[in-house]
Order: structure tokens, then sequence, then C-alpha cells
């Protein structure tokens, strides 16, 4: 994965992630997480643009926070098991993936504030 980014919610002031992969290209994103035995507390995969996920071929459950283009939250899905098919989520342009958990330990829920930091 090319870039590397941090995951703050404003709303919360707590961090999604201080470690996120960037899939931004159409091989990137088809890849995703697959091949991976899971995400480490910290770690999770900035897919843009997106507006559904699937956990098809995946090994491990995660959260999914779905972002509008202002950086809103527009849903949560919570500990998506493998082998399942996220919602279409409309106004969606970023998915983020995270460990599952994440969005209940940081309180993240729909109309929070997230922003994305490129890590040097």
């Amino acid at each position: 994965m090319a870039a590397t980014m941090r995951v703050r919610n404003l709303s919360r002031d707590t961090e999604l992630a201080d470690r996120a992969a960037v899939a931004d290209t159409f091989w990137r994103r088809l890849r995703g997480l697959l091949g991976r035995a899971g995400l480490e507390p910290g770690e999770g995969l900035v897919i843009k643009p997106c507006d559904s996920i699937h956990m098809i071929g995946m090994r491990f459950p995660l959260d999914v926070v779905h972002l509008d283009k202002s950086g809103t939250v527009v849903k949560v899905l919570e500990n998506i098991k493998p082998n399942r098919l996220g919602p279409f989520v409309w106004r969606s342009r970023t998915a983020v993936e995270l460990p599952a958990g994440t969005a209940a330990a940081t309180g993240t829920v729909v109309g929070d504030r997230v922003v994305l930091e490129k890590i040097a």
C-alpha cells in the first residue's frame, strides 16, 4: 500500500487508527486486506472511493466506518464476519476498515466528524 494515514474522530477526540494503509487505486481496492491474518490495534485500511465492502475471502471480522465527502460518518458497521457482503451505503465516499471492536471502543457513531491525516 502506498500512503499511510492517521484516522481521528474529531467529535469524540479519539484515534481510530494511527497507521492506516490507503487503497485508492483499482488494484489496491481489489486486494484490500485479503491475505492478511488480522489487523493489530491502531491499524486500518482507508478505501476511496468506496460505497460498499465485502468480506469474501477474509479471515477475520472488521468494523467499517463509512464517511461522506466532508468526513462525516454516514454508517458504522460493527463486527462484520468473514464471507459476508456489506450494504451499499448511500453518500459514502470513503470506507475505513478497522479491527473489530474499534467503533465501540472509540464511541464512533453516525454524525461524527472524522479526519484523515497523511503521515510523512
